[in-house]
């Protein structure tokens, strides 16, 4: 059986991963007067960027309407990513120039004009691809006219600019012209030219006109990082400051010996402090099986991003469409061996017996929150027919790697982390009877301290998501992840640091509670990231309708859904390295 699986679904594995991360027709390489595919795509409103629609939803001629245009399908992310490529047809030659010439006609009718009118009112663009290089254009505008009033005008000549360097296109560019006003009635002739220009730019720096290094690397960017750095050197020098010392006197407190032990019994009863909760700080937290679950998926989830994030600096994952896409859902399913190892040791050393939910939950609970999530955005974009719509073809294909790759992978690890990880090493024994937990002020209350754990990790990534959200809502290409992976360990450091505090005062607060807490101390940076896409919908974008807000609102959700989970358990890890460490230099009865 697993001869069988590793047949059949290495192969599509890899034909998934190559098609996208490395797009490419053929191997780029043309003679001359060799047919050159221009590829359309989609259009949609500008400030909309996931509401895109078919390029022959709008009623664009088709140079050949009796013949069945192809359809390239690039890869898994290509799809998910809101693609469909259909071949113009329109006669493209490598270094034939062309002037310009007919291709179709468009003869207007009262339903072509108002739909053409809506499209140009709601500021549509469109995207083709010449060569898997991206050329943009808008379907018309309003031009005012002689009375004052607006006039609708389709542009209705396409002029395709083309750089190449010997057999290789480098370049391409769109311009339209001549400018027909929509009238009833009409017949347009679409017009087409295409000049080829020679270039020494080389194939390997093909994509770089399309990066904005000035946005990207602008100084308040670099300064960002220095903030952040500087702040996780503060933090921790801070942290290890106050503890060390802290710590110190703790333990020489409680390790006086038995000749002074009535000056222990009166500090014991006039102070309180982590050390009087050994015999429950180790006790089961409630709901053990959930907790296993999150923080397992948010040490593969952590791991994931690292990995993605290194893929993308060596292989440059942003200049193929969906190649990120395509690469995070093979390393996810690659990596869920980590999340049922790190879940099954933890779920084993709590004494935890449903071992069956345990796996499932740990296997199914981000996919299945993402499938939640978007099974309510994909049946809008039904509702609206736009290709944001994932067919039912690739819901299978990712169910498919899902069920028999991630899902066993998951198993798998529950196994070998309950063998292997699983034995219980507390350093002190958990009594009987659970010890009352006292009142204490307002802000040494789990909630309080659960909520305030998460301001500092925003702070330190707050600068990173503003470049992260305009390169994903603003047509932006997201290129630095240098920038990326410095500022994910920032996060990681702060985190681990903040929740370490946060555990550290809720035990002396003779607390001992603090598994969950310290797990949504740290979850807590995504409820600030949902406040902060909230303020950047409306400051910083433009986006109107219910499509787009659903999308929007949508995939911020699952963002910050994995984000909480994967800063959740990088604290918990944390917070628990920290309480073992500081239990295992104390006597415990």
């Amino acid at each position: 059986m697993f001869v069988l699986y590793r047949s059949l679904l290495f192969p599509l594995f890899i034909s998934l991963f190559l098609s996208s991360a490395f797009a490419s027709e053929s191997d780029h390489k043309y003679q001359r007067d060799e047919p050159v595919n221009l590829w359309v795509n989609k259009l949609g409103p500008y400030n909309n960027p996931q509401e895109t629609y078919n390029y022959y939803s709008l009623p664009f001629c088709h140079p050949s309407s009796n013949a069945t245009a192809a359809h390239k399908w690039g890869g898994l992310g290509e799809v998910l990513g809101g693609n469909e490529l259909i071949d113009s047809q329109i006669d493209i030659k490598f270094q034939r120039n062309v002037d310009k010439t007919v291709f179709c006609q468009i003869d207007l009718n009262e339903a072509k004009v108002k739909q053409f009118k809506d499209a140009i009112e709601n500021n549509y663009w469109f995207e083709f691809f010449m060569d898997d290089l991206p050329l943009w254009g808008y379907v018309g505008e309003i031009r005012p006219d002689k009375n004052g009033d607006g006039k609708h005008v389709l542009y209705t000549h396409k002029n395709i600019i083309v750089r190449y360097n010997n057999d290789q296109i480098i370049h391409v560019n769109l311009t339209q012209d001549i400018p027909k006003p929509l009238e009833v009635g009409k017949h347009l002739d679409m017009t087409y030219s295409v000049k080829w220009d020679s270039t020494n730019v080389t194939f390997g720096h093909r994509f770089d006109v399309y990066l904005d290094h000035p946005f990207f690397e602008h100084q308040i960017h670099w300064f960002s990082i220095f903030n952040s750095f500087m702040m996780v050197i503060f933090l921790t020098g801070l942290v290890s400051m106050i503890l060390m010392r802290t710590l110190r006197n703790d333990y020489a407190k409680y390790a006086r010996e038995d000749d002074d032990l009535e000056s222990l019994e009166r500090d014991v009863s006039e102070e309180s402090g982590w050390k009087l909760v050994h015999g429950d700080v180790f006790r089961p937290p409630r709901n053990l099986v959930i907790l296993s679950a999150v923080v397992g998926t948010g040490a593969q989830l952590a791991l994931l991003v690292l990995l993605v994030v290194l893929l993308a600096i060596v292989g440059m994952l942003y200049v193929g469409r969906g190649a990120i896409v395509t690469t995070f859902i093979v390393c996810y399913a690659l990596t869920s061996f980590i999340s049922g190892y790190v879940s099954g040791g933890m779920y084993s050393r709590n004494g935890g017996k449903s071992w069956i939910k345990s796996m499932i939950l740990t296997a199914s609970l981000f996919p299945f929150l993402c499938f939640g999530i978007g099974f309510i955005l994909n049946t809008i974009a039904i509702f609206y027919g736009s290709l944001a719509a994932i067919p039912f073809g690739t819901i299978v294909i990712v169910f498919v790697i899902w069920a028999f790759i991630s899902f066993p992978l998951a198993l798998l690890g529950t196994v070998v982390g309950r063998n292997w990880s699983g034995a219980l090493n507390n350093p002190c024994r958990v009594k009987t009877i659970p010890r009352p937990i006292p009142e204490k002020k307002w802000y040494l209350t789990p909630s309080v301290v659960s909520l305030m754990g998460g301001l500092l990790p925003f702070g330190s990534i707050f600068i990173e998501m503003y470049f992260v959200f305009t390169s994903f809502w603003n047509y932006k290409v997201y290129y630095v992840y240098g920038f990326m992976l410095l500022v994910f360990f920032i996060l990681i450091i702060v985190t681990v640091c903040v929740t370490i505090v946060g555990s550290y005062f809720l035990l002396n607060a003779e607390n001992y509670h603090w598994q969950w807490t310290s797990f949504f101390s740290a979850a807590s940076t995504a409820v600030y990231v949902y406040l902060y896409s909230i303020y950047y919908y409306y400051m910083k974008t433009k986006m109107s309708g219910f499509f787009q807000t659903s999308f929007y609102f949508g995939y911020t959700l699952m963002f910050s859904l994995g984000l909480g989970i994967l800063c959740g358990a990088v604290g918990f890890l944390g917070s628990n390295l920290f309480v073992r460490r500081i239990y295992r230099n104390i006597k415990c009865d």
